[in-house]
């Protein structure tokens, strides 16, 4: 790839990623920047980012690992040692860029100062791989123009950045939709644009990579409800509702029915309804149709256990620790 000109910062954070931030490291243009965060990797993560030039910088392990604290280290490091940067894009280290994203992205912040955030389309990279990597790639095929937030994966402009101090570091998950929602209290926009920006190698081969991925999704809405659900913004308020309903409040109205009558066990049957109503509305879906609907119904419950784990660690005042899927 050709030299990147412009004042553009890159931060990896990863573990364990063996090839993939391989492949990351070289999507990169030749002479930008690099900070690689590394989270407790027993691979040659560390050596790979050093031999591909990278500042390397490991989060203490003393503290819960989060995503989020991590970016934060990665991009305070980065300005440290670079502080003439306009912009700094950050990327999971499971995936790469497209050779054309880095001029697309800079040409767009460049000419619209009112945006904070540009980020582009996600796609797998192995979408035939498995269901759930099929269903993450719907996942990331999210409408263009202005948006509310951003992803993991996404070309921030330092000023904005350093206006609102970054990631909230606690968060183990929806860091960058609560960051984007101070963004847009202070006057900034948020664009995705019609171009591709990343590959991403979701990896997901078993049932129980995918529940352990919507625990997480769960546990986001009901930290992010904390955070911002009760303000005008109704941060993840609707999601978190809707999880309670189909995965807790339901299923236990029908089996108190059920004690009283066991023929209510018939209501059960609301459940294909609701996959035959997900299954009429995804029109844009071909391929994967049914287990688009199937899933979608099922994930309610997984979200649901997710918003238990947070309120009753909440309750408990546990601290929170990441959850992986991989």
């Amino acid at each position: 790839m050709n030299k990147l000109s412009g004042p553009i910062g890159v931060v990896i954070i990863g573990r364990n990623e063996g090839a993939r931030l391989i492949r990351c490291l070289e999507s990169i243009p030749h002479g930008t920047p690099i900070v690689y965060v590394d989270s407790g990797s027993s691979d040659n993560s560390v050596v790979n980012a050093v031999s591909h030039g990278a500042i390397v910088v490991a989060l203490d392990t003393q503290l819960p690992f989060t995503a989020a604290r991590a970016r934060n280290l990665g991009w305070k490091k980065l300005l440290s040692a670079f502080n003439d940067l306009e912009y700094v894009q950050f990327i999971d280290g499971d995936c790469y860029f497209d050779d054309h994203w880095f001029g697309a992205a800079k040409q767009f912040l460049d000419d619209h100062k009112e945006y904070a955030v540009c980020c582009g389309r996600r796609q797998e990279m192995y979408p035939n791989a498995s269901v759930y990597n099929a269903l993450c790639d719907i996942e990331w095929n999210t409408p263009c123009g202005d948006a509310k937030s951003c992803g993991g994966d996404a070309l921030i402009r330092v000023s904005a950045l350093m206006r609102v101090n970054g990631y909230l570091d606690h968060l183990i998950a929806g860091e960058e939709p609560e960051m984007c929602i101070r963004l847009r209290r202070e006057g900034f926009a948020i664009r995705r644009l019609d171009c591709a920006m990343t590959w991403h190698d979701a990896a997901i081969h078993h049932f129980s990579q995918w529940w352990q991925r919507s625990v997480r999704c769960g546990f986001a809405y009901a930290n992010g409800v904390a955070l911002h659900g009760f303000s005008p913004e109704k941060h993840w308020l609707k999601e978190t509702a809707r999880a309670l309903f189909w995965g807790a409040l339901l299923p236990c109205v029908i089996v108190a029915l059920a004690f009283l009558d066991v023929r209510s066990l018939w209501l059960v049957l609301v459940y294909p309804l609701q996959m035959l109503k997900v299954f009429l509305a995804a029109g844009s879906i071909k391929e994967i149709k049914l287990q688009w609907s199937f899933f979608m119904v099922v994930s309610k419950f997984s979200e649901c256990y997710g918003i238990l784990k947070y309120l009753i660690g909440r309750m408990f005042r546990r601290t929170s620790r990441i959850i992986e899927y991989k």
